[in-house]
């Protein structure tokens, strides 16, 4: 398969070891490795994206509203830095993407309810709400045997 043939898929980019989650960590993914081998990975950090510093202020969604445990309203760092991400992703012609899990921006499915408790609830991250309403199909980083079969229907369509 020709480079411009080799299919991108945007990943957050922590899961790639890069070290811009909230409390300036991230780790290499083993099912995010693998697939190296098959795509162009694209990757992204919506939360700097959107001006927020590395380390930062663990924050979650509450409704509309991203809240740090401080009690600042990031709402609005989070909705820019979901914008460039898609932005990227159109670029890229990303049709999924690979996101980390309960982050207030790039959860999917389930995220942290916004008390600061550890709770989950049902919902989606500012980031991952945005690029599946922009057609991006969306998956966790436990969720990457998914995601290949996923692009393999994609192709065949």
């Amino acid at each position: 398969m020709a480079m411009s043939e080799t299919p991108a898929v945007l990943v957050s980019a922590c899961l790639l070891g890069s070290r811009c989650r909230y409390n300036g960590k991230g780790e290499l993914h083993e099912g995010v490795e693998r697939l190296m081998a098959r795509y162009r990975l694209v990757p992204v950090c919506p939360e700097i994206y959107g001006g927020l510093p590395t380390p930062r202020v663990p924050a979650e969604r509450s409704g509309s509203r991203v809240v740090g445990k401080n009690g600042e309203d990031v709402t609005a760092q989070y909705g820019k830095g979901a914008e460039e991400a898609l932005h990227l992703a159109q670029l890229y012609r990303c049709r999924a993407a690979v996101l980390k899990e309960r982050s207030p921006s790039c959860g999917s499915g389930r995220i942290y309810d916004g008390t600061h408790t550890g709770t989950l609830t049902a919902g989606d991250g500012v980031t991952a709400e945005l690029l599946k309403a922009h057609g991006i199909a969306v998956v966790g980083e436990s969720e990457t045997d998914k995601l290949e079969k996923l692009i393999d229907d994609m192709e065949r369509m």
